[in-house]
């Protein structure tokens, strides 16, 4: 045998580089898709069939099917998706996960990619250091690109020659001779390598190498590609471990689907493999009989009748099964049933489940928990509101609720910024590093009024416990300037809506002037109502406390107006402002 441990070590360093080009590859594409790829990701909440299409869609772009199932798992823990719903982008997903399969057997087998691949990075190199952004992000994914198939050559010319090791080919193929029991041998075989490699379409890259170099037979890489689709659904099943159970159900879903159609597949696999082998010889019949080829020319077709085995069985299992998920659901629903009434609460995590494989999703994540901090904090508002309108008995339950809202809010304001922090430490476009700045000085200020929120409800405490309250003139105005500051808010939630960098200022800007003059018109009454002896200094103080902490308020609100749109204009508003003045 000739094959050393220099060698295997070469092995290993070609399929890091393979799996670092897909890695780089896929990021470009991401960065280029931008807002396109959040606008596919919206999609998913409508019905089952449109769902399918978008997890298409989003395992093309992300080149990766874990991306998106491990995506879906955190939707679907986060309350953005339903159980049910989430089924459609999962099946869509195994599809879309055969594009790489087709990608690199057509590239990396039928065609000398290498030269190209070197072509192209040559020419994309120099915009790397171009000012435009989307140029960048291109040549990102075309270097990727290019890295992909260069590590796949590696992988190719590493992988040990058959007859200089004649040795280990014997020690894979004993493995061939147990008819069916082989077939499962290296079903469970294709779902460890997808284990190891913690990547579908390295394991399906490996594969294709194997068969091209003689390793296995066209039906033993089949049963390969049976045992990685078991395999990739693992990392969903990892991801929803700290999810809630309908996270939990959603990657059980995942597992069951696969193993369903790898079981409907071992049983029809001898006519279905001959069923490709007659299409392939009717396209290509100077190749011969992909089921047992020797020549370079009929291995390099074996490759393809792979991905087109690959293709059919998923495109085939998603309409067998996609009638039955109803049934399915309710076998995993009966499986994974709530333990307690806390697995029914509205999660407040979308970032529970970790990291996603990009920036641009991992971004997503966060500025989706931004908007659940928004809306946490106008349930605060509704609970101060709730103090002066109500009698003891109903302001007790209000207090608590502050207090709770505001430990949370220290929470999220804490787990975000952490994720945040990873975020950065990753291959970030210009746009996404201001973006994160912008997250990172939103949730300064969410938490900011989170906390202002609570010290008015200890001042309300100290109200009660005083014997302290406002006369009827006093509380209409408290009330007035409440209703400015949840104007700001809804205004907020709405723009957390919108595209970052798309916020128009212009309402805010007027809200946040309303809220500075009402304030002013607040201290003027307030220093009337003194003079005219309708209420005591104590009274007036804890007035002055509201006005001065709900005016604060809204300097936050208008912070993450600022955030939201990208720009500093504070400055110049106050500027214009004291000019008028």
């Amino acid at each position: 045998m000739t094959y050393s441990f220099f060698d295997f070590l070469q092995l290993i360093g070609a399929l890091g580089i393979f799996i670092y080009g897909m890695k780089v590859f896929s990021d470009g594409l991401q960065k280029v898709a931008g807002n396109r790829l959040r606008a596919i990701l919206k999609g998913m909440t409508t019905t089952r069939f449109r769902g399918i299409f978008t997890g298409f869609a989003a395992t093309t772009i992300t080149q990766s099917s874990s991306t998106t199932t491990v995506m879906v798992v955190s939707f679907v823990n986060a309350g953005l998706l339903t159980f049910l719903e989430s089924t459609g982008v999962i099946m869509g997903a195994n599809i879309g996960t055969t594009v790489t399969a087709w990608m690199v057997s057509i590239f990396g087998f039928k065609m000398q990619i290498t030269p190209i691949a070197v072509m192209l990075i040559g020419i994309f190199f120099p915009f790397m250091f171009f000012g435009k952004e989307r140029l960048r992000d291109l040549s990102e994914a075309m270097i990727g690109f290019g890295i992909l198939f260069i590590g796949l050559d590696f992988i190719k010319n590493a992988v040990p020659n058959i007859q200089d090791n004649p040795e280990m080919f014997m020690f894979v193929d004993q493995f061939t001779e147990f008819g069916f029991i082989s077939i499962l041998i290296f079903v469970v075989a294709g779902t460890l390598l997808t284990l190891v490699t913690q990547s579908s379409s390295a394991s399906t890259a490996i594969t294709l190498v194997m068969l091209f170099q003689g390793w296995i037979d066209f039906p033993i890489a089949a049963a390969m590609v049976l045992g990685e689709n078991i395999g990739t659904t693992v990392t969903a099943n990892i991801a929803a471990v700290v999810g809630n159970v309908y996270a939990k159900r959603a990657a059980r879903f995942h597992f069951v689907f696969n193993v369903f159609g790898v079981i409907w597949m071992l049983i029809l696999m001898q006519p279905f493999l001959m069923g490709i082998d007659g299409i392939m010889g009717y396209f290509s019949p100077e190749a011969g009989s992909v089921l047992n080829t020797t020549d370079q020319m009929g291995r390099a077709n074996a490759t393809l009748a792979l991905s087109l085995f690959h293709t059919t069985f998923n495109v085939l299992n998603v309409l067998l099964l996609v009638s039955f998920v109803p049934r399915i659901v309710r076998l995993i629903e009966k499986y994974q049933k709530e333990k307690d009434s806390t697995d029914s609460v509205y999660r407040l995590q979308y970032i529970s489940s970790g990291m996603m494989s990009s920036p641009e999703l991992s971004i997503s994540q966060a500025h989706k928990e931004i908007e659940l901090f928004a809306k946490l904090i106008e349930k605060m508002h509704y609970s101060l509101k709730g103090l002066f309108l109500n009698k003891q008995g109903k302001q007790d339950k209000f207090l608590k609720k502050l207090k709770k809202r505001e430990e949370i809010t220290d929470t999220i304001e804490l787990e975000v910024a952490e994720y945040l922090t990873k975020i950065s430490s990753t291959n970030l476009s210009e746009n996404s590093t201001r973006r994160i700045r912008g997250m990172h000085s939103i949730i300064n200020d969410l938490e900011r009024i989170g906390d202002i929120y609570y010290q008015m409800s200890k001042t309300f405490e100290r109200m009660l416990r005083d014997d302290i309250s406002f006369n009827e003139p006093a509380m209409i105005r408290i009330r007035e300037m409440m209703n400015l500051i949840h104007e700001a808010i809804i205004l907020v939630r709405n723009n957390l809506d919108k595209d970052y960098g798309t916020i128009n200022l212009d309402e805010a800007m007027e809200i946040e002037s309303y809220i500075n003059s009402y304030r002013d018109e607040l201290l003027e009454f307030h220093y009337a109502q003194l003079e005219n002896s309708a209420y005591s200094n104590k009274v007036g103080f804890v007035y002055l406390d509201y006005v001065n902490r709900l005016e604060k308020i809204g300097d936050h609100i208008f912070n993450v107006n600022e955030a939201l749109a990208g720009v500093k204009v504070k400055a110049a508003y106050e500027k214009v402002v004291e000019e008028r003045g």
